[in-house]
């Protein structure tokens, strides 16, 4: 009777651990308390609060929820809901309201609620802001570490090094292009 109960709890194991395959998950949960453990203080804090946390079982628990319920979310939806966050911006025309997804940006005008969204696909290594009508209008691409191309204000786009002098470049672009129209 003993080696029947070993052996469904081996096929049972098999079989669960083939739906999990391929999918080791961000364990977003668990890298979140591990970052924020190493903000506490210095290295000697730090090492009791991981220490007590072990005993505790928080990083257990945090694993355990990563594993069964947020890496599952990840894997059947494309999203982590650990990664969603929202933070507020103030700034000297009102404040903002800037939530991720970890896909992209949607930046809402807290005083009027006007939205703007900015996802980024990472297969092109574009940058892209939706429209009222909700078209996806390109502005920024990535060519590699050290260079983008981006939009200028005519709507053609240029190739800019990702440095002050192709901040400047692109600034002085804009202007031009600017002058030009009027």
């Amino acid at each position: 009777m003993k080696k029947y109960k070993v052996a469904v709890a081996a096929i049972l194991l098999a079989g669960v651990s083939m739906t999990f395959t391929s999918c080791i998950g961000s364990f977003t949960l668990t890298k979140r308390v591990l970052a924020w453990n190493n903000q506490v203080g210095n290295k000697f804090v730090n090492e009791l609060v991981f220490f007590a946390f072990w005993l505790l079982p928080v990083y257990e628990v945090t694993a355990l929820a990563d594993m069964i319920v947020l890496n599952s979310i990840e894997f059947w939806s494309g999203n982590n809901p650990m990664e969603a966050s929202i933070k507020a911006i103030d700034t000297d025309h009102g404040r903002y309201l800037i939530k991720c997804d970890g896909k992209g940006y949607d930046i809402i005008c807290q005083a009027t609620g006007e939205s703007t969204r900015l996802d980024f696909n990472s297969e092109t290594r574009t940058w892209a802001v939706e429209t009222s009508n909700g078209e996806m209008i390109p502005f920024m691409t990535f060519i590699d570490d050290q260079h983008v191309k981006m939009i200028t204000s005519d709507g053609d786009f240029h190739t800019y090094e990702l440095s002050s002098l192709g901040v400047m470049a692109y600034k002085s672009d804009c202007r031009i292009n600017d002058l030009a129209a009027k």
